[in-house]
C-alpha cells in the first residue's frame, strides 16, 4: 500500500507491529494522512476473510409502530427518509455476509433528511473557499504526534515518507502473485487530496459532480458543522439505503444479477482488468445510476461513505434482541483485533472497487472500519439533518 524509497525498511517495521499484534503475515506498513496509519493494513486485510452465510434467522420483536410524515419542503439535495422498523445486519438470503454484520436485528428510526448523493467537489470546494480549511491529506505531518498512534519504540521512517499525501488505487497492476497482499494494489501518494485525487499534475477541473474523496473522518466532521449537518448513524444509513423496502440485501432489492446497472463496481478480475460493463472503470460521477426507491444516489458503490458509529466487530453480537432497539448510535467503543490502535469509524455501501470475489460490500448489510485519520480516493461521506436541526 504505501510507496517507499526503501522497502525492505518498511516491511521490517510491518514485521515488528505485526509481531506486536501477533498476527502472522508479511506486508508492508501503510500510512495513512497525518499518522503513519499502519493500521489501515488491518482495514483491508478484513476485507480477504471469506464470505459465509448467516445460518440464523433473526429473533421475533415487537415492532415499533411508527407515523408517516412527510415535511412539505426538503432541504435543497436533500430526501426524507420515513421513520421505520427495519432489518439490520446481513440477511438470511445473503451469502456475502461477513461476520461482524450478524446477526441481523430490528431497529426503529426516527425520520431524517439526507443528501441525495454523496458530498461532491463543489460542495466541499465551497465549504474550503468559506473557511480556509485545510485537509489531514494537505496538512503538515508531526512525528511527535504521530507516534502516539504506534507501538511503543516503533522506528520513525525517513522524512521523504512523512510527507502530506493519501492512499491511491494502483491502476497499472499487470498481475497479482499473492490476494493477500493487497499492497500490490494499493500505493502511498505523497501530494494526492481532495484537490489532486491522483496526487501531483490531477486535478478535479471538470468534475464538479464526482464525489469529493480524500477526505477524513475529521474533515467530514468540520464540514458538517459549517453546513449544519452531521454524517448518519449506521442505523440511519442502512434506513435510507432500503429505501421502502425493510429487509433487502441490495439497494434495489434482493436480485444479485441487477448489480451492474445499479451501481458502479468492479468487473473482470480484480484487481487487474476491469471490463467497465457498468460504463465506469473507476469513480463516476454523482447520479450515474438510478436511485433507490426513495431518490436516493449511489448507496452502493462508487465511493465508501462515513457514519458516526465505532466500528466494533462484535457488536451486533452484544445486542440484546428482547429489547427494542430505537435510533441506536452503535458500540461504544470501538474493536477490531486486526487494528487495535487505532479508533474506527463505520464506513459502508462499497465502492468501485468492489467484486464479488473479494469484498462485496455493495450490500446494504457490508462495512468495514477507517481511522480517523485515513483517506483514501475510494472514500467519501454525504450528510444528514433532522426537523430540530432545520428550526
Amino acid at each position: 500500500m504505501l510507496r517507499a524509497r526503501n522497502l525492505s525498511f518498511y516491511k521490517n517495521i510491518l514485521i515488528y507491529l505485526l509481531i506486536k499484534l501477533s498476527h502472522i503475515i508479511s506486508l508492508p506498513i501503510v500510512r495513512a494522512n497525518t499518522y503513519f496509519n499502519y493500521a489501515l493494513v488491518a482495514c483491508y486485510f478484513s476485507l480477504i476473510f471469506g464470505c459465509q452465510n448467516n445460518n440464523n434467522k433473526p429473533s421475533e420483536v415487537v415492532t415499533v409502530t411508527t407515523t408517516s410524515f412527510t415535511p412539505k419542503n426538503n432541504p435543497d439535495g436533500m430526501i426524507w427518509v420515513q421513520p421505520k422498523t427495519f432489518l439490520q445486519g446481513a440477511k438470511e438470503t445473503d451469502f456475502y455476509a461477513m461476520p461482524r454484520e450478524k446477526p441481523s436485528h430490528y431497529v426503529t428510526v426516527d425520520g431524517f433528511f439526507i443528501d441525495a448523493t454523496e458530498v461532491t467537489n463543489k460542495q466541499f470546494k465551497a465549504f474550503v473557499d468559506a473557511t480556509n480549511y485545510i485537509t489531514i491529506a494537505e496538512r503538515k505531518i508531526d512525528w511527535n504526534i504521530m507516534k502516539k498512534e504506534l507501538p511503543a519504540n516503533t522506528p520513525k521512517p525517513h522524512d521523504s515518507i512523512l510527507q502530506p499525501g493519501s492512499l491511491i488505487f494502483n491502476k497499472h497492476v499487470n498481475a497479482v502473485v499473492n490476494m493477500a497482499n493487497y499492497s500490490q494494489w494499493w500505493t502511498w501518494k505523497v501530494g494526492a487530496n481532495w484537490r489532486h485525487p491522483q496526487g501531483p499534475g490531477s486535478s478535479i477541473i471538470d468534475q464538479d459532480n464526482y464525489p469529493v474523496v480524500h477526505i477524513a473522518y475529521e474533515d467530514a466532521l468540520a464540514y458538517c458543522q459549517w453546513s449544519n449537518r452531521r454524517l448518519p448513524t449506521e442505523s440511519e444509513w442502512e434506513s435510507a439505503a432500503q429505501g421502502n423496502n425493510t429487509s433487502s440485501i441490495f439497494t434495489w432489492g434482493n436480485n444479485f444479477e441487477q448489480l451492474n446497472n445499479k451501481a458502479n463496481t468492479w468487473q473482470g478480475t480484480f484487481p487487474t482488468i476491469n471490463d467497465s460493463e457498468d460504463g465506469f472503470k473507476y469513480i463516476s460521477p454523482v447520479k450515474s445510476f438510478e436511485p433507490n426507491s426513495i431518490g436516493i444516489y449511489d448507496m452502493s458503490g462508487n465511493v465508501w461513505e462515513m457514519t458516526s458509529d465505532y466500528f466494533n466487530i462484535d457488536y451486533y453480537k452484544s445486542i440484546n434482541q428482547d429489547v427494542e432497539l430505537i435510533n441506536p448510535k452503535g458500540a461504544k467503543t470501538h474493536f477490531n483485533p486486526q487494528n487495535p490502535y487505532q479508533k474506527e469509524r463505520i464506513i459502508k455501501g462499497g465502492s468501485f472497487l468492489c467484486h464479488a470475489s473479494y469484498c462485496a460490500s455493495f450490500r446494504i448489510s457490508a462495512k468495514m472500519g477507517m481511522s480517523s485519520d485515513s483517506s483514501s480516493d475510494h472514500t467519501g461521506f454525504r450528510t444528514v439533518a433532522t426537523i430540530d436541526m432545520l428550526k
